[in-house]
């Protein structure tokens, strides 16, 4: 299959990942937010409210693209594992029965009240403690702009990630949504491969790649 975008180490393809992943050679690391199955998407507009009441987020509905009507089944995620040597899952404890025990888990701490849960787990395989990251979900919304994605995660926390998994070169998603796993990587100075089953989401992570490096150290 030939890729939707590839460039300086980055490849998008567009389609489904249980296509695409038997294609593909072995990475050091599949970092991924796989649909949970929830259907969370329901309703004209999805509003969340944070301690004081306020609307603090609110995002389009996404039934026309069935986003979250199902989550992956059993053959999916064993592509996924042999697709690379470490797994980074969030919302982990939704697939626990996908993967084997493990002490490394990573805790994201959304630094959040109101109807929101305090944070995320993200099930690894890493032979390491458990380690937190804090950071308000929003973070990257600056100016008031709705996210591109629904469960779009801020590019520090991806960042984050990868660099708890170590000393890896080559790093995969194959729930890309709009591509925060790719800027990471390139941010990182890493190569990456993201996998997208809508196009709206390719396009929108190929205009994500393009843009110049965010020095977040340099933000303030």
């Amino acid at each position: 299959m030939s890729p939707y975008y590839q460039h300086a180490g980055m490849t998008i393809y567009h389609g489904d990942c249980r296509d695409i992943l038997p294609t593909l050679e072995p990475v050091d690391l599949v970092l991924t937010d796989p649909p949970y199955g929830l259907g969370e998407h329901g309703g004209e507009r999805n509003r969340r409210r944070a301690g004081d009441g306020k609307t603090r987020f609110e995002t389009p509905k996404h039934q026309d693209l069935g986003w979250d009507a199902k989550r992956p089944d059993a053959k999916t995620f064993e592509a996924i594992k042999a697709a690379g040597r470490i797994w980074f899952v969030f919302g982990g404890n939704y697939f626990a029965d996908m993967f084997p025990p493990s002490s490394g888990w990573l805790f994201w701490d959304k630094n959040i009240g109101g109807d929101f849960s305090d944070g995320e787990l993200i099930y690894t395989n890493r032979n390491a403690g458990l380690r937190k990251f804090t950071m308000h979900p929003f973070v990257d919304l600056r100016g008031g702009q709705l996210r591109q994605h629904p469960t779009q995660k801020p590019l520090p926390l991806m960042r984050w990630c990868i660099e708890q998994a170590g000393d890896v070169t080559t790093i995969l998603d194959p729930f890309m949504g709009s591509g925060t796993t790719l800027r990471a990587a390139k941010d990182l100075g890493r190569k990456a491969i993201g996998i997208e089953i809508e196009e709206k989401y390719c396009e929108i992570a190929a205009k994500r790649l393009a843009q110049e490096v965010f020095d977040y150290a340099q933000s303030g």
